[in-house]
């Protein structure tokens, strides 16, 4: 007879990663049974299970592409719901687990600090569990700063303090998640020329976005902590991320303006285009929400932004794509090669050759997963090659823009985008090493010999 122990047993034998995401599928299956609550809805309004499967996927792994109007559909029981699965998805899904045994004095072992450091990606085993108080401490602050800021400023929109201080809270889980999901109906183009709700906006996708890591460095670098007798300095990822980010959000802006200078940019003042081309790029990082209608930018535009979100944010953050600092490597070790050097070198630093090798492994992985699911839709589905990559680099960079075509797919093209979402928001690596080989390879190699390339 099956029982509790067995149970455990069975668990703990499981590798870390596949446990990892065995919690997630519960943690879908959790959220979709909120979103199933007849609570959750307004009166009279019913969808489909596989849309509300798709709307719970999306706001666990952080994405914002939706089938169904937020606004229209969901009653206030339901947007906090949401909110609360965007939460969820933001600091992953161990963290919150880390956090309830916290709270109910349970010792986290040593299988819990594997999971943990697989669900946060990171490569050190030490200090998982202060990291997590680290990251919850960091990020509800700057939640609980944004939502009385916002709440505050939305008095002037909305008729009560109720309502009001609801886009505040739900604005401020959206964007700090990079969830993308607005309960406007129309993401943030009401807003359009209020520029204070995009600074907010913008900062608050940039903060979740750059990662965790990087905030945490920050936040002791400005409190002037010290480690032992030394002061505190930025390792090579908050360096390399940092710069990484920052470069892709000017050059984003200052392209996305370029390539429609002389079509949508062209009737608008100097400051409405530095708004409009700076908030589309940064939201391209992983945010999802939008001062404009897309679909209205060329289609080199749309191809431009594909690529973006395809990149998507920083690793350990609460975005998706192939990452900042996979890219950055990628174009340093396509540079370096191309000079003749040997060894990647950044900010006085080389980067271990097991970094570069999974650097690659993502990218060309991501770019076969891409090819590959818009291929399959592009059979499938009656709309343009432009609209079906753009939706399934959102999708792969849980990001959420879409040209409009996401609540019109087949049954078929929205799994393919759910599991998109899921692989882009838990990391490729962490995807790939599912199908790992607990055997022992061998302490033993083959000769070499050489194989004509180019």
């Amino acid at each position: 007879m099956f029982s509790s122990n067995s149970f455990i047993q069975r668990l703990h034998r499981i590798s870390p990663v596949r446990t990892l995401l065995l919690f997630y599928f519960i943690a879908v299956i959790f959220s979709t049974t909120l979103l199933l609550l007849p609570v959750a809805y307004q009166e009279g309004v019913q969808i489909s299970l596989i849309d509300t499967i798709f709307t719970a996927v999306s706001a666990l792994s952080v994405t914002g592409l939706s089938t169904v109007t937020i606004a229209d559909t969901f009653s206030t029981v339901g947007i906090i719901f949401i909110a609360i699965i965007l939460q969820l998805g933001a600091v992953g899904v161990m963290a919150i687990g880390t956090l309830i045994w916290l709270l109910l004095g349970r010792k986290i072992g040593l299988k819990e600090r594997r999971l943990i450091m697989t669900d946060q990606n990171q490569t050190a085993f030490s200090g998982m569990v202060s990291l997590i108080k680290e990251i919850t401490l960091v990020l509800l602050s700057i939640e609980l700063i944004s939502f009385i800021v916002l709440g505050t400023y939305y008095l002037q929109y909305f008729p009560t303090v109720e309502e009001a201080f609801l886009n505040g809270f739900f604005g401020t889980i959206s964007a700090v998640s990079n969830g993308g999901f607005d309960i406007t109906g129309q993401s943030l183009i009401p807003y359009k020329d209020d520029y204070f709700i995009q600074f907010i906006t913008m900062s608050l996708i940039i903060l979740g976005a750059i990662g965790f890591p990087v905030l945490i460095e920050v936040k002791s670098f400005l409190l002037k902590e010290h480690i032992g007798h030394r002061k505190r300095r930025f390792t090579l990822f908050t360096k390399l991320t940092t710069t990484t980010f920052l470069i892709l959000i000017v050059f984003g802006a200052l392209f996305i303006y370029l390539l429609d200078m002389n079509h949508y940019f062209a009737d608008k003042s100097w400051h409405a285009s530095l708004f409009y081309s700076l908030f589309q790029s940064v939201t391209t990082r992983s945010g999802g929400l939008s001062t404009m209608d897309v679909s209205q930018l060329t289609e080199s535009n749309h191809l431009f932004m594909s690529f973006l979100m395809f990149i998507g944010a920083s690793p350990s953050s609460a975005g998706g794509g192939i990452r900042t600092t996979t890219f950055a490597l990628v174009v340093i070790f396509i540079i370096t090669y191309a000079r003749g050097g040997k060894s990647i070198r950044i900010f006085k630093r080389e980067v271990h050759e097991e970094d570069l090798l999974k650097a690659v492994t993502v990218t060309l992985m991501a770019i076969g997963l891409v090819f590959i699911s818009s291929v399959i839709i592009t059979i499938i589905e009656p709309y343009t090659v432009t609209e079906i990559f753009f939706d399934v680099t959102s999708a792969f960079g849980t990001v959420g823009l879409s040209l409009g075509i996401t609540s019109k797919l087949t049954t078929f093209s929205k799994i393919i985008l759910m599991l998109l979402m899921f692989i882009g928001r838990i990391g490729i690596i962490t995807f790939l090493f599912t199908f790992k080989s607990n055997k022992n390879v061998g302490n033993y190699h083959y000769p070499k010999e050489r194989i004509i390339i180019g």
